[in-house]
């Protein structure tokens, strides 16, 4: 049994759990999918929560490299790095008609009462995009009031983006995901006007 197996796997699970759901996947599906057989599989993942937390802990390693680096790929502005990254979500519900959304959020909403594994690994994901988005609002500096909660304010820009991929795919309407994020831009806007008052 080797790693590449492992990773074909590993990849088509992460797959077909983003574009039907973790419930609606079998192990038929990623069987299939994946063209491994069934002993590789159960040799290296005996039940499916156990491919989840392979899923889950492929997303918390690779977000640098599959979600922040093309993101911010040529962004240089601390507060444009997280409007292009935000604009990787909206781009996501364009090109698939709204059926991909935020893979976090995803199973997130779906898996109710998770175990604790599980429900720890999604909080790890949450967490390391609210760090990554705190990075930015930290290299923005005096960009910023001196006195904004930047954790806070990390954790409220999670929220929104969690809030409009949510509305723009019930409604199948983009606007509503740019509404909101208008008013994102609006309010750092407002925090940056604040941050060149003389104090």
């Amino acid at each position: 049994m080797n790693s590449a197996t492992r990773q074909r796997i590993v990849m088509t699970a992460l797959e077909l759990f983003y574009v039907k759901g973790f419930n609606s996947t079998s192990i038929s599906d990623i069987l299939s999918r994946s063209q491994a057989n069934s002993g590789s599989l159960y040799h290296f993942f005996p039940g499916k929560q156990d491919l989840l937390v392979a899923v889950l802990e492929l997303y918390r390693d690779g977000i640098g490299d599959m979600l922040l680096a093309p993101a911010w790929d040529g962004v240089e502005d601390p507060i444009e790095r997280i409007f292009a990254l935000l604009n990787g979500y909206r781009t996501g519900l364009m090109v698939s008609d709204f059926e991909h959304g935020c893979p976090i959020g995803n199973l997130a909403l779906e898996i109710s009462e998770p175990d604790p594994k599980i429900r720890g690994l999604l909080d790890r994901n949450f967490k390391g995009w609210i760090d990554a988005v705190e990075g930015c609002l930290d290299d923005a500096g005096a960009m910023l009031p001196a006195d904004t909660d930047r954790h806070a304010l990390a954790e409220f820009i999670l929220t929104t983006m969690e809030g409009a991929i949510m509305q723009a795919r019930t409604a199948q309407d983009i606007g509503v995901f740019d509404r909101n994020i208008a008013v994102l831009r609006s309010h750092l806007d407002l925090l940056m006007e604040k941050a060149k008052e003389p104090s």
